[in-house]
């Protein structure tokens, strides 16, 4: 039996990635989890839905409200493999989540700096997990995408 921690559900998140990855999208996988059982999961398809807000977050997020049959997500946690860009943040802020837990930075957020100030606040937010696999991941695919 596998052991369900932190690492455990970012591979997850990143198994929804290389979905992404094989359909030509940017690869970035989310789930989401409650009391260690994943109730949520996503990848980006904003090439495949043709709608630029179909990031794997916002997709998770609306499988998850579905699923409790809630618009809040209070008791939580989101693992994805990239640091959720401005709009995903504010989707986070309004569903009341408490966990946000993602492997590397956005390097597009860079003048947008991460605070308490700008999420719900009670989230709690942790980065670094997986980051490395997460990394040759996003890598790999821009690598391919240029040749």
């Amino acid at each position: 039996m596998k052991k369900i921690n932190e690492n455990y559900f970012m591979q997850e998140a990143i198994k929804e990635a290389k979905k992404a990855y094989n359909n030509n999208e940017i690869p970035i996988g989310a789930i989401i989890v409650i009391n260690n059982k994943i109730i949520a999961k996503s990848h980006n398809q904003v090439e495949k839905l043709r709608d630029p807000t179909a990031h794997a977050e916002i997709l998770a997020l609306t499988s998850a409200f579905n699923y409790l049959d809630n618009k809040y997500l209070k008791s939580c946690t989101m693992y994805v493999n990239l640091e959720p860009c401005i709009m995903c943040l504010g989707a986070l802020y309004w569903s009341k989540i408490n966990f946000l837990i993602f492997s590397i930075k956005n390097k597009k957020n860079k003048n947008f700096k991460l605070n308490k100030h700008q999420l719900y606040p009670r989230m709690i937010i942790k980065s670094g997990i997986l980051k490395y696999e997460s990394l040759k991941l996003l890598k790999d695919f821009f690598k391919k995408k240029r040749n």
